[in-house]
């Protein structure tokens, strides 16, 4: 596997890790269509460096297939097709911390505003960007 990855996605487990930076973490993606789909039959795991060096990147196949990087196996845009969903699947995470984030009584009853938890909390998140 490539060292240093930013990115790794595991196929068996349906999972994107981001392994660098701010909110590092994995996500499953259940979404078997996209998993399904035929060209990653034979891929076991992609290591993703997201930098201007391709050579950085491997994919994993299951058989013997030599391993090869991202560029050289031809499977489109790796931003579109994975850290996108890992940035929606964040977003819908820090969006479910906001609204679950509230002051309340010894009865569980919500005693701020909306406009106090936004002076408090800042506004609700309703973007998240991975770069």
């Amino acid at each position: 596997m490539a060292t240093n990855a930013k990115w790794t996605v595991v196929f068996d487990d349906k999972v994107i890790i981001k392994q660098t930076g701010n909110d590092v973490g994995p996500y499953i993606i259940n979404d078997d269509t996209f998993w399904n789909d035929p060209k990653w039959s034979n891929i076991w795991a992609i290591q993703y460096k997201d930098d201007d060096h391709d050579y950085n990147d491997t994919i994993e196949h299951r058989d013997e297939t030599p391993h090869k990087t991202w560029t050289a196996a031809g499977l489109g845009d790796f931003r579109q097709q994975f850290i996108s969903r890992w940035e929606a699947a964040h977003l819908a995470k820090l969006q479910s911390n906001w609204d679950n984030d509230n002051i309340t009584n010894e009865n569980g009853v919500i005693t701020e505003t909306e406009e106090e938890k936004i002076t408090r909390l800042g506004a609700r998140p309703t973007s998240y960007s991975a770069t």
